[in-house]
């Protein structure tokens, strides 16, 4: 597994809140639930593989 490079991310609260709920939905944490929306967005501008 590749390691991971922690970093701020700033949100506004209505965002995270958004964010924390559809984590909650599909199982995950919050962080989790980031990795994914931007793995998918990466993958749908053919930025990843």
């Amino acid at each position: 597994m590749a390691k991971k490079k922690p970093f701020v991310l700033r949100l506004n609260p209505d965002t995270l809140e958004k964010i924390e709920k559809w984590a909650a939905d599909d199982f995950r944490s919050v962080n989790g639930q980031l990795e994914w929306i931007i793995d998918r967005a990466l993958k749908q501008v053919k930025r990843d593989k």
